[in-house]
């Protein structure tokens, strides 16, 4: 397989997963204006903002800590 194929392939498969974390982000927006979060996502990111705040961010993990997954297709 050429270079220019397996990038080709690579963009259609990135082409693919962008399409799918889309649908899956309209979803949950969806879900969130259901559940009572007035607008979606951004009420959701708000009120989590309002609540670490409060507690004086102490449930966050410390900015150096890796991510529990990590995802690469291409290996």
């Amino acid at each position: 397989m050429s270079n220019t194929d397996e990038l080709r392939r690579k963009v259609a498969w990135l082409e693919s997963r962008v399409d799918q974390l889309e649908s899956e982000l309209v979803h949950l927006n969806h879900l969130l204006v259901g559940c009572g979060f007035p607008k979606g996502i951004d009420s959701l990111k708000a009120t989590i903002q309002d609540l670490l705040s409060e507690m004086g961010d102490s449930l966050l993990p410390p900015e150096d800590t890796p991510p529990t997954q990590t995802f690469d297709p291409f290996t």
